[in-house]
């Protein structure tokens, strides 16, 4: 009887020990399995997505979470049309890339079951172009397996030109594209996998 609850108890010890370590561990953004689009409006009516091919973060042992997008990698599926938003919108030479960056509970994501989901409001701070505001993202939480959680939007983040000054570089490719209009808000999602370091 001694035996057994020594074993318990060493069991026992070892589960809160599994949980306090995962709570304190550190995750990587798996660029391959994430993804971000934002949707533009031109001509009033026509919508299309684009999405940037290169993202890198992690999510640190206190909760601190910091996502890199490098703002070269955008993708609209017109080489012509990327490379104008590079050089007139981004101007990634002064701005390579937008960072986003906010904290989470890793208490709370360290409790979930591998396909258990926690949906919870999320502060983030966007800086882009020399500016940085403030947003409140809709996000679920999912835990895929032992070492690996996906965070996604449930509904866009709407992003203003005028708030990162932007407005000007839309308006260059309004003109360039002879268009009579490109919408300056546009609504942005993410799917983003992190991975527990080893």
């Amino acid at each position: 009887m001694k035996t057994t609850n020594t074993i318990a108890k060493a069991m026992t010890g070892l589960g809160f020990l599994f949980i306090a370590c995962s709570a304190s561990a550190a995750w990587d953004l798996d660029n391959n399995s994430s993804s971000l689009s934002f949707v533009s409006i031109k001509k009033d009516t026509v919508a299309e997505v684009h999405t940037f091919e290169s993202l890198s973060g992690s999510v640190g042992e206190d909760g601190a979470v910091k996502i890199d997008i490098a703002l070269s990698s955008v993708d609209t599926g017109i080489s012509i049309r990327d490379e104008r938003m590079r050089k007139m919108l981004f101007e990634t030479e002064l701005f390579p890339k937008a960072v986003v960056v906010g904290d989470i509970d890793m208490k709370q994501f360290s409790q979930l079951e591998v396909g258990q989901l926690l949906e919870k409001d999320l502060q983030l701070k966007l800086s882009l172009h020399g500016n940085s505001k403030q947003f409140n993202a809709k996000i679920v939480v999912v835990k895929l397996d032992s070492d690996r959680f996906l965070v996604s939007t449930t509904r866009p983040i709407i992003i203003k030109a005028a708030d990162f000054e932007l407005v000007k570089g839309i308006e260059a490719l309004r003109t360039v594209a002879s268009l009579p209009s490109i919408s300056t808000a546009v609504p942005v999602t993410f799917k983003l996998v992190f991975e527990q370091k080893n």
